[in-house]
């Protein structure tokens, strides 16, 4: 697992998955986004 702070844009990212393709992504609600891979499990918020 990985945390990311992007001040520029403040943006935090939480990576679970790493060196695994999103396949879809999903705005639960704005500004928090949801990636997904292919298999449906969650790669990184």
């Amino acid at each position: 697992m990985t945390i990311r702070y992007d001040q520029d844009v403040d943006a935090l990212t939480i990576t679970l998955k790493h060196d695994t393709p999103v396949d879809e992504s999903d705005e639960t609600r704005p500004g928090v986004v949801l990636d997904y891979d292919d298999a449906g499990d969650l790669v990184s918020i």
